[in-house]
């Protein structure tokens, strides 16, 4: 069993910053990546950062230069820092990985950006 526990959203000014947390547990040997999703209201889901199991990155256009990924390996934990934030930012973010060929989701945490 898997068990993805997200932290750290919350209610937060435009400008302001905020730092999720994703820890994973459970059997997960041999997780490859790990991403931050992300769904606002009346979008769809889209795909924020991914932090591969080479260490690279890769982040959306929409929040490259505000967001940063990083992974504790030694944990399975995936952290999304997110700067600068705008009101658009507004969205329930999933933590998700990929192991053994299946991927897992968190809950969702809520972070909401006030203008």
């Amino acid at each position: 069993q898997v068990q993805l526990v997200e932290s750290g959203g919350g209610l937060v000014q435009a400008g302001g910053s905020l730092r999720l947390s994703c820890a994973a547990s459970g059997s997960i040997f041999g997780i490859r990546d790990m991403s931050w999703y992300r769904r606002g209201p009346g979008k769809q889901r889209e795909l924020v950062a991914t932090s591969s199991s080479d260490g690279s990155t890769t982040y959306a256009d929409s929040v490259k230069g505000r967001f940063t990924i990083s992974r504790d390996f030694a944990k399975n934990t995936v952290y999304l820092q997110m700067n600068s934030l705008k009101p658009e930012d507004t969205a329930v973010y999933y933590c998700n990985i990929g192991l053994r060929g299946f991927y897992y989701w968190g809950q969702g945490t809520q972070v909401t950006v006030s203008s």
